[in-house]
């Protein structure tokens, strides 16, 4: 198969990395041709903080995902994390030189990247600059205002910021990988497209995705996104409690919480009992499930109230911002027993577990359907959307150099610039960098 048929997202965590290789059907389905995962060495809560593990383990992922399709991956679409990330509210304008003409997407690009040359703090840079409402001269609440007259277009961008160098340090790991950078998104953002629901995101909802380093939560309204924020807390953090309050190692912790962890002390009697080999010939540990559950639980309510103070920032008690659907939560951490009554139980808001099976073909593995796959199977689709915006892109220049070719009709515009949305341009920003680095 062409490399064109085909492509590939790659989801660098803290506990694993995964590559997933998939097209889109005929009937707009996600079909998985491989994927590929390997267990994360050099990631910490989100960041790389060990280059040359972090590119061992990729290329074990790649070679795995490669192996499994018989397919060759050159470019991926990584997902971004990290507690660097932050996010906020802009607002901006542009004053239209005339406004008899209709306003079309050259004047939501000059708006956009108008937004994207804000002076940011030493050392950040802008990821993701998303609109969420315009207003054309004054009348507000409009989504889309492509065809309108008016000579004053403003906007409200939610604006996604991270660090430069970490940024820059995921683009070194998968140069030096050998692979081709397509693009960098926000990793909430990638699960949301792969566990919402339309309908979800127009009523309102909060989606938590519980990693193994970081907690991301994305916040939806009226079909657009509202708020984003990295907690710097995930599934590894109870491990550790785990380990330090069982006087285990991580491994048996990680095992422990998997096999018998719940999130509510409740659940177990104080005669459940489980019993752990001692290292080397030392005495077995006996462990109750109730103190168990009660050292999973403390961490967390910690977690779920960190969240849940972002979701009130946000302000989700007015009645304008209501979050009607609730919570959706996914990511590996989503799958400890007894969560979402928790979160449901702390939150007082309706919690459903994310699946990320919507978008993928009927004859998908089970195992990609699992929580913990949310990410990748997001960034996959999100590198599929990419393809087809190139090959639009493409379209449309044939077409304009065909007119060219048959003489300038009274419309057509042969200087009309390509037009690349500003996270395009952001990964452009990125690869000259590393190719001058090289």
């Amino acid at each position: 198969m062409e490399q064109g048929k085909y492509s590939v997202g790659l989801d660098i965590g803290t506990t694993k990395i995964v590559a997933i290789i998939g097209k889109e059907n005929e009937y707009g389905k996600i079909e998985v041709l491989g994927i590929g995962r390997s267990k994360s060495l050099g990631v910490h809560r989100g960041v790389v903080n060990n280059i040359t593990q972090t590119i061992k383990s990729i290329q074990q992922a790649v070679e795995m995902a490669e192996g499994n399709s018989g397919l060759k991956i050159s470019s991926v679409v990584v997902g971004i994390a990290g507690q660097h990330i932050r996010s906020l509210q802009h607002s901006d304008y542009i004053t239209r030189a005339n406004s008899e003409e209709v306003i079309n997407e050259d004047d939501l690009d000059k708006l956009c990247n108008q937004v994207y040359k804000l002076v940011m703090l030493p050392g950040e840079e802008i990821i993701h600059v998303l609109p969420q409402e315009y207003k054309v001269d004054g009348q507000a609440e409009i989504k889309q205002p492509i065809g309108m007259y008016g000579g004053r277009l403003e906007a409200n961008f939610h604006v996604v910021v991270g660090q430069v160098s970490s940024i820059k340090n995921i683009g070194r790991c998968i140069k030096s990988a050998g692979l081709d950078l397509g693009n960098i998104t926000l990793e909430p953002l990638a699960s949301s497209d792969a566990v919402l629901s339309q309908e979800e995101k127009e009523a309102g909802v909060a989606l938590i995705d519980i990693g193994g380093g970081t907690t991301d939560l994305a916040i939806f309204k009226d079909g657009i996104i509202r708020h984003t924020a990295v907690i710097p807390f995930g599934g590894n953090v109870i491990t550790e409690d785990i380990k330090e309050g069982c006087s285990i190692i991580e491994k048996q912790a990680e095992l422990l919480k998997m096999k018998f962890g719940s999130a509510w002390p409740g659940e177990n009697k104080d005669n459940e009992i489980v019993s752990i080999p001692g290292l080397r010939g030392r005495e077995p540990k006996e462990i109750t499930l109730k103190n168990l559950s009660k050292i999973i639980h403390a961490r967390v309510v910690e977690i779920v109230e960190q969240v849940y103070v972002e979701i009130k920032n946000y302000g989700h008690e007015e009645q304008k911002k209501k979050l009607i659907a609730g919570i959706v939560l996914t990511g590996g951490g989503s799958q400890l027993k007894h969560l979402k009554q928790l979160v449901e139980y702390i939150t007082g808001m309706d919690t459903r577990i994310g699946y990320p099976n919507e978008h993928l073909a009927g004859d998908s593995d089970v195992e990609i359907a699992s929580p913990m796959y949310a990410t990748a199977v997001g960034l996959l689709m999100n590198a599929i959307e990419n393809k087809h915006k190139q090959k639009q892109l493409e379209e449309e220049e044939l077409a304009e150099k065909e007119l060219v070719l048959e003489g300038p009709l009274e419309n057509s515009n042969p200087q009309k610039k390509e037009r690349k949305s500003v996270f395009d341009k952001w990964s452009e920003k990125l690869k000259d960098f590393l190719d001058n680095a090289e």
